[in-house]
């Protein structure tokens, strides 16, 4: 093994990490309030990789022009995680659906997680 290799990222197992399902639900919870502009994204950083986290800026930075152009002002967003569906492609990454219920409508958000240095790390996420 490298120098570069040794310090490198390296996988983990899905054996030595913790269940993925509170992590699943602080996300999903962090993302919307990001997108409801009452949280602040950075605070979601260690939590997803590099491209996921750009992804998440972006799409909060859209949320919150639309926001601006209605003059509306961030609200915390009112929801109930409803289920919760795992499933493990590979050793090591979930990919989940988490369904949530707000007082106007019913959003999938889609998270993949990949088990990196001993812990999980949020490297897709999609709200539908």
């Amino acid at each position: 093994m490298t120098l570069h290799e040794y310090f490198a990222r390296q996988p983990t197992p899905t054996t030595e990490l913790p269940d993925p399902a509170p992590l699943l639900r602080s996300l999903t919870q962090g993302v919307l309030e990001v997108l409801a502009g009452v949280r602040e994204v950075d605070q979601l950083a260690r939590w997803f990789s590099e491209d996921a986290f750009r992804s998440l800026v972006t799409r909060a930075n859209l949320s919150s022009r639309a926001r601006s152009a209605r003059g509306a002002a961030p609200a915390r967003p009112t929801f109930e995680i409803r289920s919760l569906r795992t499933s493990e492609p590979l050793d090591g990454v979930i990919e989940a659906v988490v369904i949530v219920a707000g007082p106007g409508r019913t959003r999938a958000v889609a998270i993949r997680l990949e088990g990196m240095d001993r812990r999980w790390r949020a490297t897709s996420l999609a709200v539908l």
